[in-house]
């Protein structure tokens, strides 16, 4: 409340009452000496709320006209210049704080690194084995294969697949080549759902997620980019 006080009471004065008031905080804070040193901080703020006062005891005493707002506006360019002047004078030997881009020697800063850190994706191939009478089945039991027709190891049975399938390191995932080779059938086993990819090949494996490729030339994505939708662990 002081602060806006002052103001208030500087915009009541006459301006050539408030002018002597400021020029008096400005040479207190240039030859600040005993008690006057430890009001370093009042005097400043006094000079910084006082002046915004003593623009407007101009205005007031002018008037509201054109000519009016263009003196004050200068006097207020000129006021606040100067007192950041004499605000960076008075702090010439008051050592600054270093910035964090200058904590550290360049060759700190230029090794440091940017961005979170890369993950060298290597696939694991897929080894494929062959749908004879019957296969075990990571998750338990066996997949039989008769008459051109998977039979799981929980009585389901898949058509148009070829005899041969690879499983994640989990057990979780199982996939088929499509007949004809035409793409490829992939289990979901832990969330019961199959997906039959039409034009994509088993790439290779990753922490237990399949990785789809179009063929050997383009590069190989997640299956969560090929669903198009993120697939939880």
């Amino acid at each position: 409340m002081p602060a806006p006080a002052w103001l208030l009471l500087l915009a009541c004065l006459p301006w050539w009452l408030d002018l002597p008031l400021l020029l008096a905080c400005v040479l207190a804070l240039l030859w600040r000496t005993g008690s006057l040193q430890a009001q370093a901080r009042l005097l400043r703020l006094g000079l910084r709320w006082g002046l915004p006062g003593l623009l407007l005891a101009l205005l007031r005493a002018f008037g509201a006209d054109a000519l009016a707002w263009l003196l004050t506006l200068l006097a207020a360019l000129a006021g606040f210049s100067l007192l950041v002047l004499l605000e960076n004078w008075l702090d010439r030997g008051r050592p600054r704080e270093p910035s964090p881009a200058a904590a550290g020697e360049w060759p700190e800063l230029a090794m440091a690194p940017i961005g979170p850190a890369a993950a060298i994706i290597e696939l694991q191939p897929p080894q494929w084995r062959a749908l004879a009478e019957s296969l075990a089945d990571p998750l338990g039991g066996e997949l039989r294969w008769r008459d051109a027709t998977l039979q799981l190891a929980d009585g389901s049975r898949l058509d148009g697949v070829e005899p041969r399938c690879d499983f994640a390191v989990d057990g979780r995932w199982l996939a088929l080549p499509l007949a004809g080779q035409h793409g490829l059938l992939l289990l979901d086993r832990g969330r019961g759902r199959r997906h039959r990819l039409r034009g994509w090949q088993l790439a290779g494996w990753y922490e237990g997620q399949p990785w789809l490729s179009r063929d050997e030339e383009r590069m190989p994505l997640a299956i969560a980019h090929v669903l198009g939708r993120d697939e939880d662990d």
